[in-house]
């Protein structure tokens, strides 16, 4: 024997049993000593499970004694959320009804003074010669000038168109028909 040998042998035994433990150790993680039988295991097991049922049961106990009160404080907190929301809506309609009366205002005086400024303009158009008159009309707007020649009487009217340029005064004409003819389907 050599003299390796000589040491190794009163270790055989200890180095054969960790030989044999080693597999097994590194199959689960555990060390060989850390290991129960089986039967430990299985008790352990059905100790774990007891122990949780009990915390199980008690957990659904609490939801199903606080899952009524839950959905109710979740359905008021909703019900508050909606009332404060149909007041910003309600607040957003008032605002909204308040521009459109103002809006309706305005218009309102608009068309009074368009309506009096209309009539003042006819009887100073009535007024002027045809070539001055074709002059202002030809710089205005297409419907302010076609309102104005629609309010003159047919000569007036007519005498004016004579002096404008020819596209324009058919323009103006085009716009007089379609209006008389909208007159006279309503």
């Amino acid at each position: 024997m050599s003299f390796a040998t000589s040491l190794l042998k009163p270790f055989a035994g200890v180095l054969l049993a960790l030989l044999v433990a080693a597999p097994s150790a590194a199959q689960d993680g555990r060390a060989p000593e850390t290991r129960k039988p089986k039967a430990a295991a299985e008790k352990q097991a059905t100790d774990k499970s007891a122990a949780e049922a009990p915390v199980d049961a008690d957990a659904a106990h609490f939801c199903a004694t606080v899952a009524p009160s839950i959905a109710e404080a979740r359905i008021a907190w909703q019900m508050k959320r909606l009332a404060e929301l149909d007041a910003q809506v309600r607040q957003r309609i008032a605002d909204l009804e308040k521009a459109e009366g103002a809006a309706r205002d305005w218009i309102a005086k608009r068309d009074t003074l368009m309506a009096a400024a209309s009539d003042n303009l006819v009887s100073i158009f009535t007024k002027m010669q045809a070539e001055a008159a074709a002059k202002q009309l030809s710089v205005m707007d297409d419907r302010m000038a076609a309102a104005i020649l629609g309010k003159l009487k047919p000569n007036a009217a007519g005498a004016i168109l004579g002096e404008m340029e020819a596209e324009r005064a058919s323009r103006l004409v085009g716009m007089l028909s379609a209006a008389d003819a909208a007159g006279r389907k309503s």
